[in-house]
């Protein structure tokens, strides 16, 4: 793995995806997706001379043979993941996540290119059938986003199977870390009490998750690229430990000494029908395929993530008292 390509690289984890790699030694092409003012996202910072940040569209399948060409690797994180936006705009979640990776996967063919990892979601599996949740699992299409993200997958596994493409669908679960929107539940905890809201505003408290660190996805991303037996197969990152959000909350306010109450903001509920209750993850395939262990346990990336959102400069790029779906 030597010179790599990263679509999606000017979002959360694209962003730190690309400094792992970066520190690596690769060479790194970055795919920021293209707005007339220039802006690179979360790349603006990320300065090396092994970095190459180009902006485009993963709905182009033009552009994606062309910002494939001469990369060994392809890193494909590009989608569009907010659930609650899928809600209103779910011709765009197609566009985006199903017709961008399948521009990409027929770039990775048609320019022979070595590997191509596709970014997956724990939500394609929807509220938990039994626990933990391995790849076996059934999907369960609970919202549009979702829907689009199990359509993503099977195109990319239709690749490997039918043209031999060499395909791994890396499937994390819920990370959070530094730079992640504000519009998830950690960061919004955060951002609220670090502005000096006592009142914090969330949605409902008593699903679970499987919290994954941001520097433990990006090292599960790297150790499945250089693993041959990944490929053509789906593939879990996950702690394999459950937290509730309620929990969640209570673990924020006490590592931030904040003495805090909430309330339920109806804006932040799903539908019934699109709630996933349950996710605990089965790391088992990953820890058996490559050398990758979770290193961070939940209250030191919180803590990690408590210190880079309590910096003023850090702070004030986010909109504390605005939800945006």
């Amino acid at each position: 793995m030597n010179k790599v390509l990263v679509t999606g690289a000017d979002g959360f984890i694209g962003s730190h995806l690309t400094e792992a790699l970066l520190a690596r030694g690769c060479e790194v092409r970055a795919l920021a997706q293209y707005n007339s003012f220039n802006n690179w996202g979360w790349l603006e910072d990320v300065k090396s001379p092994q970095l190459e940040v180009v902006t485009g569209d993963v709905r182009d399948p033009n552009f994606c043979r062309h910002i494939v060409k001469g990369v060994d690797t392809v890193f494909h994180l590009a989608a569009l993941i907010a659930i609650p936006y899928s809600y209103v705009a779910p011709d765009s979640y197609v566009d985006t996540n199903v017709k961008g990776t399948l521009n990409i996967c027929q770039a990775v063919r048609d320019e022979g290119v070595g590997r191509l990892l596709v970014t997956s979601t724990s939500e394609v599996y929807g509220t938990a059938r039994y626990v933990p949740i391995d790849e076996r699992h059934p999907k369960q299409p609970q919202s549009p986003y979702s829907a689009s993200k199990i359509g993503a997958d099977a195109i990319a596994l239709s690749f490997h199977n039918a043209f031999d493409t060499p395909v791994t669908v890396v499937r994390p679960f819920n990370t959070y870390g530094p730079r992640q929107s504000a519009r998830a539940i950690i960061p919004s905890i955060i951002t609220q009490i670090a502005s000096g809201v006592r009142s914090i505003k969330v949605g409902d408290l008593t699903p679970t998750r499987d919290f994954n660190f941001v520097a433990d996805t990006a090292a599960g991303f790297i150790a499945l690229a250089e693993c041959d037996e990944a490929v053509g197969r789906e593939v879990n990152i996950a702690t394999g430990v459950e937290t509730s959000m309620a929990d969640t909350l209570q673990t924020i306010a006490r590592l931030m000494g904040a003495e805090v109450e909430w309330a339920v903001d109806p804006c932040r509920l799903r539908p019934a029908g699109s709630e996933v209750f349950r996710l605990l993850g089965d790391n088992s395939l990953i820890t058996s395929l490559t050398p990758w262990r979770p290193r961070f346990s939940l209250e030191q990336g919180l803590g990690a993530t408590i210190e880079w959102f309590s910096d003023k400069e850090n702070l004030k790029k986010y909109k504390a008292g605005i939800y945006n779906v």
